[in-house]
């Protein structure tokens, strides 16, 4: 059976690290021509030219920086200048913030909403009328574990993640007769520079068992695309967490969720990261 992904070109958000990376290492090896975007120019590159050689495939990186207020515009402007046709839009470029609500920094906050919820939707709406002329193509949108519920002490990222997930089934349904596939990943916790940046952690203990590695969650989500899946979230702990609160009070949810990341402390979190950069692309 011929590749769905082999002989089509993926932009990938967010590609010199983590997900993002791992969805760009595997759609190569899959024979996908990649865009990779992200702030990070040099990692960028290195990685664009790694893929390239050692998969025979085009590898482009376009530096963007999608926290701005015109950064998903301006990189659509750059690939239609390119004249790069786009059959598939990996956004994974997001960050998050622990800590109480309003000890947090407003100005990053409003920054996470523009690059989590504001730019995702830029790049769809853009990108999405071509694939339905072409009646071809998608988009695989990184949503959260965290999007089906309150998080207490991630209050806007989880609020962030619930408009992906919403966005996500929604166009689903909307673009269901038009050969046009729309895919809302959830992954719970993954290895990552995340947790560096948002001043989170990786769960220990019991709670191990949640944790996925990049590359089987973006294996199974590539599957999962091919099979014309609407939502993913990886590993059955988090399948059940995600869907077990159907069945008790969102308060209730809210409060287990906050034990969970264990309950941070109400001061901000770092505001760099180990690059003396902010926080801010997933």
């Amino acid at each position: 059976m011929d590749d769905l992904f082999r002989g089509t070109t993926a932009l990938i958000t967010g590609a010199s690290s983590g997900l993002g990376e791992q969805f760009a290492r595997q759609l190569a090896a899959r024979g996908a021509d990649l865009v990779l975007a992200a702030r990070t120019a040099a990692k960028l590159e290195a990685l664009a030219r790694e893929l390239a050689t050692a998969h025979g495939i085009s590898a482009t990186a376009v530096p963007a920086d999608l926290g701005r207020t015109d950064g998903a515009d301006r990189l659509c402007d750059e690939l239609e200048r390119r004249k790069l046709a786009i059959h598939l839009l990996v956004s994974n470029a997001g960050f998050g913030l622990e800590g109480a609500f309003w000890h947090l920094d407003a100005a990053r906050q409003a920054e996470m909403i523009r690059l989590n919820c504001g730019s995702l939707t830029t790049l769809a709406r853009r990108l999405l009328p071509a694939m339905i002329e072409r009646h071809a193509g998608g988009l695989i949108q990184v949503a959260s574990t965290g999007g089906f519920q309150a998080v207490p002490g991630m209050a806007v990222y989880a609020a962030t993640k619930a408009f992906v997930l919403s966005l996500s089934v929604a166009l689903a349904e909307e673009l269901r007769s038009s050969g046009v596939r729309v895919l809302a990943l959830c992954p719970g916790p993954v290895p990552t520079g995340f947790q560096a940046m948002s001043g989170a952690h990786i769960p220990k203990g019991s709670q191990q068992r949640a944790v996925v590695t990049a590359e089987v969650v973006v294996r199974g989500t590539l599957r999962a695309y091919e099979r014309g899946k609407v939502i993913f979230i990886p590993g059955k702990i988090n399948r059940f967490g995600a869907f077990g609160t159907r069945f008790i009070s969102r308060r209730v949810a809210a409060r287990i969720a906050y034990a969970a990341i264990g309950r941070p402390s109400l001061g901000p979190p770092a505001t760099k990261d180990g690059d003396g950069n902010p926080p801010a692309t997933g």
